[in-house]
């Protein structure tokens, strides 16, 4: 058993390591983007457009993405993901006008699509699905960490070598992260020999075989994939709209300095990793047969806390808040997450993810867009965020009010 859980282990670290840099990519835009913006002149509007571009070719790349690995395994699919992100992570740094980075954000997203079906299809086929939340919070909690260190590196970065030296710094550890999964993490437990043999504790069966019994349609009308799509759009509005624009909000509605900021954020997105592992945590335990319910109380919870954030005047009690909001809103995403990855077989998981994933992404690609257009709208000031923080609310409330419809049950492989 100790060789199989250090199979697991090594296997669920390096997909951790795939999407930490995932997010650190993905994250830095939103601390440079004030001085992107400055240097290309542009409108908060076009701003939201740059950091939503994106979204354009990461939600494309949802479905084919399960699609893809669901054919040709998670390795293959994995490591093509990471390469071509890193080349386009890289690219960004070298742009010189509005409509060239928008491009090569497009193409960003493009690289990084397949890779949430990857890693999620890797889950299913090496835990079984009582312990499959709890593994899935384990690799989201990087999608704080990510974002946690973002700012701490971002800000360092540019200090020593510029926005575009930023973007360059992290095309070779992409690389190499690349290389890793290629060399170490396999489509299956059965692939993985260690001193020749196989331990009892594999409870996969090959990524490369989808079933044939499933056709694409199937898997779009099961209940739980359709219905956990709708409610994660919805929550994943705020959800992106909070992790894009809380860098400017911070420097510009509430006057802190870019170092006082980017610790600010730090802590938010480290808070979040908590919460990422207990809603997991909690999904897997004793709300596994009701995994609905802490989807709930942590969504309204976020509601509350942004409220709050956006109305208190003490810059105090707005850390204390943000920071509960932080570690609210990813126990939310663990629980989410844990619906479709838990209640389907394990032979469509890729397809079912990808198909659950767009959902989410396709609130990345018009949120940080609309949060700006309100932004805008509303003009300078303390106060120009409030009606984007309203927007965020109804949408969260929306979403739990979905939650509550959802049915969901363990699903057991025969």
């Amino acid at each position: 058993m100790k060789i199989a859980w250090d199979r697991r282990t090594l296997v669920i670290t390096l997909i951790f390591i795939g999407y930490l840099l995932c997010y650190l990519d993905r994250m830095v835009i939103s601390t440079a983007i004030p001085y992107i913006g400055r240097e290309f002149n542009l409108t908060k509007t076009a701003m939201g457009a740059i950091m939503s571009a994106f979204f354009a070719g990461y939600t494309l790349f949802q479905i084919p993405g399960g699609v893809l690995v669901d054919k040709f395994g998670p390795r293959k699919t994995m490591t093509f993901s990471i390469v071509i992100w890193s080349v386009f992570t890289g690219l960004t740094g070298a742009v010189s006008n509005f409509t060239q980075m928008v491009i090569t954000r497009v193409f960003f997203g493009v690289g990084e699509g397949p890779y949430p079906a990857s890693s999620m299809k890797s889950i299913a086929l090496w835990f079984e699905p009582s312990k499959r939340a709890f593994a899935t919070a384990v690799i989201l909690s990087s999608n704080s960490l990510g974002p946690a260190i973002a700012p701490l590196y971002a800000v360092a970065a540019m200090a020593a070598w510029g926005w575009r030296g930023t973007f360059y710094s992290l095309v070779i550890p992409g690389l190499i992260v690349a290389a890793l999964i290629a060399i170490f993490v396999t489509d299956s437990p059965e692939q993985f020999k260690i001193s020749g043999s196989a331990s009892s504790g594999a409870v996969g069966e090959g990524g490369k075989r989808s079933d044939p019994g499933y056709s694409f349609w199937q898997v779009v009308k099961e209940p739980v994939v359709l219905k956990s799509t709708i409610m994660f759009f919805f929550f994943n509005i705020a959800g992106w709209g909070f992790k894009s624009w809380l860098p400017t909000y911070l420097v510009t509605a509430r006057n802190m300095k870019m170092a006082e900021m980017g610790i600010a954020v730090s802590i938010t997105f480290a808070a979040g990793i908590v919460g990422y592992l207990i809603g997991g945590w909690l999904s897997d335990g004793i709300f596994r047969n009701s995994r609905r319910i802490p989807v709930v109380i942590f969504e309204i919870s976020t509601a509350i806390l942004f409220y709050l954030m956006y109305t208190v005047e003490s810059m105090q009690m707005l850390m204390v808040y943000q920071t509960l909001a932080g570690f609210c809103l990813t126990a939310a995403l663990a629980t989410v997450w844990a619906l479709p990855v838990s209640a389907v077989s394990k032979k469509i998981t890729g397809r079912a993810v990808g198909i659950f994933n767009t959902g989410g992404q396709l609130a990345g690609l018009v949120s940080p867009v609309i949060i700006g257009y309100l932004v805008d709208l509303s003009g300078a000031g303390s106060k120009s965020f409030d009606t984007a923080f309203i927007f965020m609310i109804g949408c969260i409330v929306i979403s739990s009010l979905l939650a509550l419809s959802i049915k969901v049950s363990n699903y057991e492989e025969s």
